[in-house]
């Protein structure tokens, strides 16, 4: 096998132009340090003069896998997973992996698609969004070759390694948080429906049902896309449904805004008449007038350390945690804090650790 790389230039033109065995040039490329410097020098001279491009796929062959990290998400525009993404992009600079993306758009059958091409690619290890992949899915990343990484939430069993936090407890968290500023006619707005959505639905329920204050006429849900324009659609069926609601939680911060913007439309007084809360914590929440009450969760900190877990087990260093529990915190601001005055609700609250 000649090794052609995609310039044209082969690996045995650069072995003899540097004055030394193909073997040696291979090892180079593939392990430097087993190489002394003088020659290293001398191959990296011959291959940036004569353009050499080493051929991936016939890395792949040779070493059993390339050096990809294969990335799956179900969002590149959502700010979250561009959050998780910059983490992971951060962890990786500097070390040999090369990061490839991969959007399965919410699709279970495209998530399955771009499994198994990452896998006849060779992958060095995967990170992949969640843990409610398809049966073949799930059957592909148990027999996969390689070390992959489940990420944004924490489950009982793990392929191989997680990182995440329990979108129940968050959702739970959030919801004592407004019974504990003193509503008690509690709503829900939800969209897209994913099973990061149910669970936090799940956590809502959960924490009103034994208090006698889960009323299913409070839960407004779609499977749409979730943006601010539905979030204020969503809080206007509340309302309409339910015009007593005096507080709700929202399955994402987007909603949470569409729904101030909705009650600031209707003259409805925030936190006054109305708490708000979302989930994400994204920079608009403390920027909002009033700031918004939300669940921080540590995005860029997850990808970063799904990155760092990855590299060190393809450097042999197995961990003793397979499982990371990130957890997340409740930031309370002026969307439910009723201790505020009229005309005060700007404030931008203190930061409190959920239980």
């Amino acid at each position: 096998m000649k090794n052609r790389g995609r310039s044209g230039v082969t690996l045995a033109d650069v072995a003899r132009e540097a004055g030394v065995s193909a073997m040696t040039v291979s090892r180079a490329l593939r392990n430097p340090d087993r190489v002394s410097a003088r020659s290293r020098d001398a191959i990296q001279a011959v291959i940036e003069r004569l353009g050499y491009v080493p051929d991936p796929a016939a890395r792949a062959l040779a070493a059993g896998r390339t050096n990809v990290i294969g990335v799956i998400v179900p969002s590149v525009t959502n700010n979250v997973f561009a959050d998780v993404m910059r983490g992971i992009y951060d962890a990786a600079e500097g070390t040999p992996w090369q990061v490839q993306l991969g959007n399965s758009r919410y699709s279970p059958i495209a998530e399955e698609d771009l499994v198994r091409t990452f896998l006849s690619q060779k992958p060095a290890g995967l990170i992949i969004s969640g843990i409610d992949q398809s049966e073949a899915t799930a059957g592909l990343l148990r027999s996969a070759p390689c070390r992959i990484v489940q990420i944004m939430e924490t489950g009982p069993d793990p392929f191989d390694m997680m990182v995440g936090f329990s979108h129940r407890e968050a959702a739970g968290a959030a919801t004592r948080h407004l019974l504990d500023a003193g509503y008690r006619r509690i709503g829900f707005l939800g969209a897209r429906l994913d099973p990061r959505t149910q669970r936090r639905l799940e956590g809502f329920r959960v924490c009103l049902s034994p208090a006698g204050l889960l009323d299913d006429a409070r839960i407004v849900t779609t499977p749409q896309p979730s943006s601010v324009t539905l979030g204020g659609h969503l809080m206007a069926d509340l309302l309409s449904t339910a015009p007593d609601t005096d507080a709700v939680f929202c399955n994402n911060d987007d909603l949470a805004v569409g729904a101030l913007f909705e009650c600031q439309r209707r003259r409805i007084a925030v936190p006054g008449q109305m708490g708000i809360c979302g989930f994400n914590d994204l920079e608009m929440m403390a920027a909002a007038h009033p700031s918004i009450t939300s669940v921080l969760t540590f995005r860029h900190e997850m990808g970063r350390q799904a990155m760092s877990l990855l590299g060190a087990a393809l450097r042999g260093e197995e961990t003793s945690q397979p499982v990371v529990d990130l957890g997340f915190e409740v930031v309370p601001r002026a969307t439910t804090d009723r201790t505020l005055q009229p005309g005060r609700a700007e404030g931008g609250g203190v930061r409190a650790r959920a239980p």
